[in-house]
């Protein structure tokens, strides 16, 4: 394995669109939500580790989540663990990651990965981070992995690229928000957009060179700290000042600003499991017309739900379409799939009735 190739895993955020499954103290990435035996984090670092040196994937994650990761990932020791003391958005963390690792090997490049993807195609997925990375070798360049889309999704941003291109590694024109329905529809229609699935490739000196560039309070702020990063001198400096960073993500801090974006078109399947309904369509429906995990179901006249509980729980359904039943110990959801984006809501509601510790 190439010793310059390293992977920074994002798994730092809460994924309250999974609750009550994923709560604060144990977020989704760090369940099995298709019940196949590894947890969403676990399955990350496996597919990465066929490309990039299991000693060079460092876990960018909240200082709660520590012992999660060393209890998962029995294989990564203290020194990968990256960990926010407050969480500021994607741009501060990957800037501190990205200098460890830059000052540990200059000749570093790496992939952005968040933690709760899945991608069943490995291989494939294997051969596209290692075209960007050869790209990123030779070229200051940031690169991005987009997902070709499949319908006018109205919840992820979008990636135009130069639709003059004929190379497989695409000049980006912009990023676009998350669009309207018509909107998407145009997008979709012109063949030049892409989902952006915030999977990002770089050299360790691009992206500094970005960040320095772009957000030079930001870039001052963590470079102060270079002669600590990676010592034990390291813990102190980020708990006094990683609080005080700016929060911002890295889309917006870099890449909406750069020149020197660029976008392979990812040839695998691709689900990012942002919410109940995501996970209904990755599982996709049983014979009854119900996505199952965990659970013994007897079902009459009742199609669309995902159906979720612990411990094979017997189930019986009724006349019911196209909700989500989730069983978890002392909670018990019971939604309509359609409204999954109000699940966020909900939760708030329940902590300010029923407290905090629900959530």
């Amino acid at each position: 394995m190439n010793k310059n190739y390293y992977a920074i895993l994002m798994a730092g955020g809460v994924g309250s669109r999974f609750w009550p499954v994923s709560t604060q103290e144990f977020p989704k990435q760090f369940h099995d939500m298709l019940g196949t035996g590894d947890t969403l984090i676990q399955k990350t670092f496996k597919r990465l580790s066929h490309l990039i040196p299991k000693e060079n994937i460092y876990i960018l994650t909240n200082e709660r989540y520590n012992d999660l990761v060393l209890e998962q990932l029995p294989e990564v020791t203290q020194k990968q663990v990256v960990l926010e003391p407050a969480m500021r958005n994607t741009a501060p963390c990957i800037l501190y990651a990205s200098l460890k690792i830059q000052k540990e090997n200059p000749d570093a490049v790496m992939i952005v990965a968040p933690s709760d993807h899945w991608i069943e195609d490995e291989a494939t997925f294997s051969k596209n981070v290692e075209q960007a990375f050869e790209f990123c070798s030779d070229n200051d360049a940031l690169m991005t992995l987009g997902i070709q889309p499949t319908f006018p999704n109205t919840g992820y941003g979008y990636i135009e690229f130069d639709k003059s291109a004929s190379e497989d590694i695409k000049s980006v024109n912009q990023f676009r928000e998350k669009p309207d329905y018509e909107t998407a529809k145009s997008f979709i229609d012109q063949g030049n957009f892409l989902w952006n699935a915030g999977i990002f490739m770089w050299s360790a000196k691009s992206v500094v060179k970005a960040f320095e560039n772009n957000q030079p309070e930001l870039y001052k702020h963590f470079e102060a700290g270079i002669s600590a990063y990676n010592t034990d001198a390291e813990a102190a400096f980020i708990k006094e000042n990683y609080p005080l960073a700016e929060n911002i993500s890295v889309d917006y801090a870099i890449m909406e600003k750069s020149d020197n974006v660029y976008v392979i078109g990812a040839e695998f399947d691709w689900n990012d499991l942002g919410t109940w309904g995501s996970l209904y369509d990755k599982l996709g429906a049983n014979d009854n017309g119900n996505a199952v995990v965990n659970a013994r179901t007897l079902v009459e006249d009742a199609s669309g739900n995902m159906i979720r509980t612990k411990n094979n729980k017997i189930v019986v359904v009724d006349g019911l379409n196209d909700y989500i039943v989730v069983d978890k110990e002392d909670v018990l959801l019971i939604y309509p799939k359609s409204k999954e984006q109000d699940i966020k809501k909900v939760l708030q509601k329940v902590k300010d009735k029923f407290g905090e510790q629900y959530g």
